[in-house]
């Protein structure tokens, strides 16, 4: 199974109930909420009250990824918020081991993300522990970017290595996911497909989402 993710980043906030709903009509099987602090990333976006707010919208699972500088400073105020799963940053954390089980100790799925230009290698000492590993396809901070054509290796070098020691970590992928390349990804070894702007900025968000979702389950790894 095959799971689509709209990223709330692109969404029109002065309208962000009927949209959600929009892309719940879809069959979107979670909400993905980028949390960014202007330092981590060069963007500032927002915090546990935005979350609280949408958890309040929806009851779909909420994939709230913190993009932030020390983010286990704020997993109590995301957990509290309603997050289902809360993914944090390789680059961010000095003791990922110690977060991911805090993450899990909160109640909520713990998720690791890392950056384009960072070594899938890095995650191997937790790959155990993690419910969900985000790989960026996109240096992150802005929605509307170009996909980088080495994720597909670096997707399909994280499926293999998830094979090769019988974990059961969700993939996603994060970053100029579209209809025209989603299939590749999925072929690659992706589960969950974080799709902002080419939802959000289409004339038909309900129809897209499900566009997207049939695409992906029509297609084996």
């Amino acid at each position: 199974m095959k799971y689509i993710a709209p990223s709330i980043l692109n969404a029109n906030f002065g309208n962000l109930s009927e949209q959600v709903r929009s892309v719940e009509l879809g069959g979107a099987d979670f909400i993905h909420c980028d949390v960014m602090d202007g330092h981590f990333v060069p963007n500032l976006t927002f915090g546990p009250i935005i979350v609280k707010a949408i958890r309040s919208l929806t009851k779909l699972p909420l994939d709230v990824h913190l993009m932030l500088e020390d983010p286990e400073f704020y997993l109590d105020s995301f957990a509290e918020s309603g997050a289902t799963i809360i993914t944090v940053h390789q680059e961010a954390v000095i003791h990922l081991n110690r977060t991911l089980n805090r993450i899990k100790e909160l109640g909520c799925k713990a998720g690791v993300s890392v950056n384009p230009s960072t070594p899938i290698c890095t995650l191997s000492e937790v790959l155990e522990i993690a419910d969900l590993v985000l790989i960026m396809s996109v240096n992150p901070g802005y929605g509307g970017q170009n996909f980088i054509d080495s994720s597909l290796r670096r997707i399909n070098e994280l499926y293999n290595m998830r094979s090769k020691i019988g974990a059961n970590f969700l993939i996603e992928v994060d970053g100029g996911i579209s209809s025209e390349n989603i299939m590749q990804i999925s072929n690659a070894g992706c589960d969950v497909f974080v799709v902002g702007s080419h939802i959000f900025m289409s004339d038909n968000l309900t129809a897209m989402t499900a566009e997207l979702k049939n695409l992906v389950n029509s297609v084996s790894v």
